[in-house]
């Protein structure tokens, strides 16, 4: 049974287009839409070559349950956010319980919640003189970057770095481990 995964993005979908590579020639897996809320995120121009539908929704779609009921018909296995700024609303996380999944750029609970996210959190890790800092990949919940923690990886701060040392060294972590954690998701009864 081939699992089924819905991406979902703000921007300009890095972590999308890696995500679809890694899982290009497993047939076990296969992503199966791309969600933005964003009609002018690069993640759309970014997806064309791989032929998967893209649909863009605004925040009265999200909110009223339009989405959730779209989304339900596709039967997803595992809804991954990739750089998706949008509270996901209550009756949608219920609708998909521990299907719902997201990466934070930065070791959780620290700098994380509303308004924390992309060069914000890492600006945010520099001012706070943190000497490492990583990703998180958690479950969602109803709170911003609350839900509970599935992995985790570390990279050091130095005093020198900026900020785009910073998130340079996370986008990396990013890279490697969210596909790998994403799989074994999916083939996992509950991770985390």
């Amino acid at each position: 049974m081939v699992k089924r995964i819905v991406l979902f993005a703000s921007g300009s979908g890095t972590n999308v287009e890696n995500i679809i590579k890694y899982f290009k020639n497993n047939h076990q897996v296969k992503v199966i839409n791309v969600f933005t809320n964003n009609p002018k995120a690069g993640v759309i121009e970014r997806v064309r070559p791989f032929k998967i539908p893209v649909n863009v929704f605004d925040k009265v779609q999200l909110n009223s349950g339009v989405l959730c009921k779209q989304i339900k018909l596709l039967n997803p296995d595992l809804i991954v956010l990739a750089g998706f700024l949008l509270k996901i609303p209550l009756a949608f996380i219920n609708t998909f319980t521990f299907k719902i999944v997201n990466i934070h750029p930065s070791l959780l609970p620290n700098h994380g919640g509303k308004g924390m996210y992309g060069d914000r959190v890492h600006q945010s890790v520099k001012d706070a003189g943190d000497r490492e800092t990583g990703i998180s990949i958690h479950y969602v919940n109803e709170n911003y970057d609350e839900g509970s923690i599935i992995f985790q990886s570390k990279v050091e701060v130095g005093d020198q770095d900026s900020f785009e040392d910073i998130a340079n060294r996370v986008h990396q972590l990013e890279y490697k481990h969210y596909p790998e954690v994403i799989q074994k998701i999916l083939f996992t009864k509950h991770v985390g």
